[in-house]
């Protein structure tokens, strides 16, 4: 068994929306990192979501598709638009690789998400125009208090030492793939001890294997994303 505790967060929340919530300054409402990453971080949060609640899952050696492929285990809804979505879209792709898919499972993601936690009256959709021509929406916090609790899980593992639920590991390993600890967790003293603390938890067993392959396939594909941008921007300048 794990050595970690295997217990739900309290809360409704899905794991998308919590990481989310991390991601968006309470007070200006703006994201604190940038496109591919952020997007891509929240469909692999869905793909860990979904592989928590034994709807698919990455293959290992010697299962029916490739090692490392994307097998779907359970077709039947969730009960959530958003991750029953998302799940149809995979049930058409077995045998896929994830981060091949992690473009068009992040399609649209972060406008649901966002729009959801304003319906629900945990951030506001604040309306505006740059430079008074180009219509912009801010997302800050309107009701802090679930975001409190998760933040307040966070530190205890990062700052505290305690161990994690599942579900706070997952967000841990999410935030450390994406490089963003020290801009989550903004009052460590010591930035490195906490960016090394959170990928320890990133890279031990938190989870089942399929789970953590999850997290790398999200990883994979926000760099592969990147280097296709660089590319592009090279061969656009030269």
């Amino acid at each position: 068994m794990s050595q970690w505790i295997e217990a739900s967060y309290v809360g409704s929340m899905l794991i998308a929306e919590d990481l989310a919530l991390l991601l968006y300054d309470d007070e200006s409402g703006k994201p604190v990192t940038g496109s591919p990453g952020l997007d891509y971080a929240l469909g692999g949060a869905v793909l860990i979501e979904l592989t928590l609640l034994g709807k698919v899952d990455i293959a290992e050696a010697g299962d029916t598709v490739k090692a490392g492929r994307l097998k779907v285990l359970d077709t039947t809804p969730t009960g959530d638009a958003l991750l029953d979505e998302r799940l149809a879209f995979l049930a058409g792709k077995p045998g896929s690789r994830p981060k091949d898919l992690m473009k068009k499972l992040s399609n649209k993601l972060r406008q649901q998400v966002l729009t959801r936690l304003a319906e629900r009256g945990v951030l506001e959709a604040d309306k505006g125009k740059v430079l008074g021509l180009f219509p912009v929406t801010r997302w800050p916090a309107k009701d802090a208090r679930h975001e409190a609790e998760v933040r307040a899980a966070l530190e205890n593992v990062l700052k505290l030492g305690t161990q994690p639920t599942e579900r706070t590991a997952a967000l841990i390993a999410l935030l450390s793939a994406l490089n963003v600890v020290p801009k989550v967790v903004t009052d460590a003293v010591d930035k490195k001890a906490l960016k090394k603390r959170a990928k320890e938890i990133a890279e031990s067993e938190w989870a089942a294997t399929a789970v953590r392959k999850a997290v790398q396939e999200m990883q994979a594909a926000v760099t592969a994303a990147i280097v296709v941008a660089s590319s592009a921007g090279a061969a656009g300048s030269s």
